[in-house]
């Protein structure tokens, strides 16, 4: 996967199209990301014990990685990931496609 938990995500389609936010966590096997208050639904509760009462849970649900792109916070653009392999050292780093910065 390209994109890591903890990185700053732009929305490129569907109902929050434009938004940007913090990457809370990632589902390598279904293909999704969680994203920090973003794709927000309402769940309903029930009241567990005799005199308390029911609410209302606002909850982020997840979002296909095809639907976001990483933020380069250098150029303030979604932008693709190039890899770069550092042959000194054998590692492998993450690279902005538009700025050649690393992220």
């Amino acid at each position: 996967m390209k994109i890591h938990k903890g990185d700053t995500v732009q929305i490129i389609s569907g109902k929050d199209n434009g938004k940007t936010g913090k990457v809370l966590g990632v589902n390598v096997r279904e293909n999704t990301v969680l994203i920090e208050g973003q794709n927000l639904f309402k769940k309903h509760s029930r009241p567990k014990k005799q005199g308390e009462k029911g609410q209302i849970i606002t909850l982020p649900r997840p979002l296909y990685i095809s639907k976001v792109m990483l933020f380069c916070p250098n150029c303030k653009k979604a932008t693709r990931i190039a890899y770069k392999v550092n042959e000194q050292s054998k590692t492998k780093s993450r690279q902005c496609k538009k700025c050649n910065t690393e992220i």
